[in-house]
Formats: structure tokens, C-alpha cells, sequence
């Protein structure tokens, strides 16, 4: 019998190379308005940035063969 391939998950992840923790979403109250540069929403949004990279990376990494035809 043939085995249905599914979708890797961070449960089936390597040890060694495990799925991307996306960054915690700071609160509004996290933001002191005094227009501080970079702003806490900026560091978040870059951080949101990187782990797109990173997962999209991770996904690429982990995706089941293609099957051959």
C-alpha cells in the first residue's frame, strides 16, 4: 500500500532545524507615544519581516519530494 505524504508540521521538524517561532506582537500599552525611533511597532514589524524569510526558508527546506512522472 501507498502511503499518503503530508505536510511536515513543527512536531515532524528535525531537532536540528525547527519550524520558525513567529515574534510576539506587541501591546498597545507597549508603545510610550513620544515618537521614539525605531518604535517598538517597528522592531515588531521588521521581526515580522524576517520570520516571513525565515519560514518561507523552512517551508522550502521541509516540502515533500515532488513526485516524479
Amino acid at each position: 500500500p501507498t502511503e499518503a505524504v503530508t505536510k511536515p508540521d513543527a512536531a515532524d521538524a528535525p531537532a536540528d532545524d525547527p519550524r520558525p517561532i513567529p515574534p510576539e506582537q506587541p501591546e498597545l500599552e507597549d508603545c510610550c507615544n513620544s515618537g521614539c525611533s525605531p518604535c517598538v511597532f517597528d522592531l515588531y514589524d521588521e521581526a515580522l519581516a524576517r520570520d516571513r524569510v525565515e519560514l518561507a526558508e523552512w517551508e522550502a527546506r521541509h516540502a515533500p519530494p515532488k513526485p516524479q512522472s
